[in-house]
C-alpha cells in the first residue's frame, strides 16, 4: 500500500511528465525511480476542471513496467495519444485534474455465469474483459461515478471491449478484477487527496438522546 506522501510525489511526477513535454525537456526522475521501483500497473486519467469530464485515460493494466516509468509513460500517453480526444495543448493543461490509480494484479473471476456478479464490489473492483481478440478495461471509479450494479458494470466493460454487453455470460469470456489506490489533484496542480477513503461516523451516545428527550418534554410542558 502507498502513502498519501508517495500517491502526491505519483500525481505531481504525472505532471511534470506532461510540463516537460512542453518545454521540450528531458524530466530527470531518478529519485521517483529509485523509490517507485516495484512492477505494478497504473492507469493516469484527466479531467477537465471544474466540469470533471473526461479528457484522456491510458494505462498499464499489468505490472509489468516499474511504477515511476509507467506513470511516466501513462502520463503522456493520456495526455497526447488518447485516440479519443484531440491531444492536450499547453493552454489546456491549466484547466485539468490529474488522477493516478495504481492497480493491483489482475485476477481472474473464478465464477461463471450469472454468478459472477457476486463476486464483484463496487467501489473496490476494477474489470478487465478479454474476448475473441477484444479486451477492455473499467477502473473500480466509474461504477461508482456512473452509479452501475455489478451486471451494468460487466456489459459497460465489454461494451467498452467493442463486444455485446452480455458477453460476460459467455464460459469462454474471460473476466479479471483488480483494485486501486486512487490519488487525485482536487484542482489543476493543486492539492492531492487520496479518492475513496471512507468516512466513520460514530453513533451519538445514549446520555446524548436522553437528554434530547428530556428537553422535548421540557419544552412541552412549557407549552401547555
Amino acid at each position: 500500500m502507498l502513502t498519501l506522501t508517495q500517491g502526491k510525489k505519483l500525481v505531481k511526477l504525472a505532471r511534470k511528465s506532461i510540463t516537460s513535454w512542453f518545454k521540450k525537456q528531458q524530466l530527470n526522475f531518478t529519485t521517483e525511480k529509485r523509490e517507485f521501483k516495484d512492477l505494478q500497473g497504473t492507469f493516469v486519467t484527466l479531467h477537465t476542471y471544474p466540469k470533471k469530464e473526461l479528457r484522456g485515460c491510458i494505462g498499464f493494466p499489468m505490472p509489468t513496467t516499474p511504477l515511476a516509468e509507467a506513470i511516466f509513460q501513462a502520463a503522456r500517453s493520456a495526455a497526447f495519444s488518447d485516440p479519443r480526444f484531440d491531444p492536450i495543448e499547453e493552454k489546456d493543461l491549466k484547466k485539468v485534474v490529474i488522477e493516478v490509480s495504481v492497480l493491483t494484479r489482475p485476477q481472474k473471476i473464478q465464477a461463471t455465469g450469472n454468478l459472477i456478479p457476486h463476486q464483484v464490489k463496487i467501489g473496490e473492483d476494477g474489470l478487465i474483459i478479454i474476448y475473441m481478440g477484444h479486451s477492455g478495461l473499467l477502473l473500480p471509479q466509474v461504477a461508482t461515478e456512473l452509479k452501475l450494479d455489478p451486471s451494468m458494470f460487466l456489459s459497460a466493460a465489454c461494451q467498452k471491449a467493442g463486444l455485446p454487453g452480455n458477453a460476460w455470460v459467455n464460459p469462454q469470456c474471460q473476466v479479471l478484477k483488480f483494485q486501486a489506490q486512487i490519488f487525485s489533484e482536487t484542482k489543476p496542480a493543486g492539492p492531492i487527496k487520496e479518492k475513496g477513503k471512507k468516512t466513520v461516523k460514530t453513533k451519538p451516545k445514549k446520555t446524548t438522546k436522553k437528554r434530547v428527550k428530556t428537553e422535548k418534554k421540557v419544552t412541552k410542558k412549557k407549552k401547555k
